[in-house]
């Protein structure tokens, strides 16, 4: 039988002084009740009540565990209603993982406006180029680019990822501006080395309707976006940047787009979290935050117009 519904049972009908009061109050039939309570005296080895037909007290053996269980059943049902509770209160724990590469320039802003509208929920944000698992992690909320994560977890598209050949007005001001792919050979360019492989990532280009990679020779390499984005908002080299982080830059005037025929849209950012009957209301508040903000938001991409299509 189950011993904590027994108990659970019997302590209602000590309280109440009736066996049938306490089906009534648990959702059961009298003779149901009646059957568990026996159930229980059978595993227990002793009689918990004195039956008449107008009156039900409790034993000696009855008092002691009423007295044993009451307080321990009390702070069991306590525990339980402050669970269901939790999961509909908006303060608590948030547990967020995102690529280093993606925080600054686009999650950490909304992260903060975030935090500024809900004060309660303690955010707890950590930037890590490695995919999470959101389990063995215990992050309620992942962000990632590149493809969708697999292993059960529901993804959510928010951006184009768009490879942009950028440089600032300064550079091209002293060594002009490259008109085709294999103009690159004979300029500066910055290399971005994958923070968690360490190997150098080749550029991306579309040509017709294939993407084309290529090995640059990087004159200077770093394994940081932010880093290389300040490389070529100083003037000292070409890069190929994300659109998140070069977008803003380039409508701005500090850098300018190069070689827009050949952008190239190879991944995406993607929002990941567990199935949502498992979310609690300040992770089901913040994904809906996070959709709101930023999918499909042009500010962290280049239009059609801009890259001269129709």
């Amino acid at each position: 039988m189950n011993e904590i519904r027994g108990i659970s049972l019997f302590v209602r009908a000590a309280t109440l002084g009736s066996l049938r009061k306490a089906a009534a109050d648990q959702g059961v039939s009298p003779q149901a009740a009646s059957q568990t309570v026996m159930q229980l005296e059978k595993a227990l080895g002793v009689r918990l009540f004195h039956r008449t037909t107008r009156k039900l007290s409790l034993t000696e053996e009855g008092e002691r565990l009423l007295a044993n269980v009451a307080p321990a059943l009390a702070a069991l049902s306590f525990a339980l209603e402050d669970a269901r509770r939790s999961r509909e209160a908006l303060a608590g724990p948030l547990r967020v993982s995102a690529p280093a590469a993606l925080g600054r320039s686009v999650l950490w802003p909304a992260m903060l406006e975030f935090a500024a509208v809900h004060p309660e929920v303690q955010l707890d944000v950590t930037f890590d180029d490695h995919l999470t698992d959101l389990v063995a992690d215990r992050a309620d909320v992942g962000f990632r680019g590149g493809t969708p994560p697999a292993g059960g977890a529901i993804a959510r598209r928010l951006l184009p990822i768009q490879l942009i050949v950028c440089a600032a007005p300064d550079y091209l001001a002293r060594h002009g501006r490259p008109d085709h792919i294999d103009a690159l050979a004979g300029h500066r360019c910055t290399g971005y080395r994958r923070a968690n492989t360490g190997k150098l990532a080749p550029w991306v280009f579309r040509v017709g309707d294939e993407l084309v990679y290529r090995d640059i020779t990087p004159t200077l390499c770093c394994n940081d976006v932010d880093a290389e984005l300040d490389a070529v908002l100083a003037g000292l080299a070409i890069g190929q940047l994300g659109s998140f982080s070069a977008v803003g830059h380039i409508r701005a005037g500090r850098l300018v787009p190069l070689l827009l025929p050949h952008v190239a849209e190879r991944d995406a950012i993607y929002l990941y979290y567990r199935h949502r009957g498992e979310q609690a209301l300040r992770v089901r508040t913040f994904i809906e935050f996070m959709l709101a903000r930023i999918a499909g938001n042009p500010a962290f991409f280049l239009e059609a117009a801009e890259l001269g299509g129709p």
